[in-house]
């Protein structure tokens, strides 16, 4: 017995619909797996600060309102040749 047309076309379209849930599937998996592997590295870079629980929670408000990082160094002013030739 001939299949019709639009049921070899219903047939194609279920193997598109389950390959696309294949596919779905991979990638949730992937970005949970991408996640995972961020967390890591956020953990790994906090570890190698040195710094203590609770200086931690101070240090991230710092960096989110901006506040400058690190030591902060005067600019020398500048020598006597600098000066002669700047002119």
């Amino acid at each position: 017995m001939a299949t019709s047309k639009s049921a070899k076309i219903q047939m194609e379209i279920d193997k598109v619909k389950a390959k696309l849930a294949e596919q779905q599937a991979r990638l949730k998996e992937l970005e949970q797996k991408k996640l995972e592997a961020e967390n890591t590295e956020i953990v790994d870079i906090v570890r190698g600060l040195s710094i203590s629980l609770d200086e931690l929670p101070v240090l991230l408000q710092a960096i989110r309102s901006g506040a400058p990082m690190g030591q902060s160094v005067p600019k020398e002013a500048p020598t006597t040749e600098e000066k002669e030739s700047e002119e």
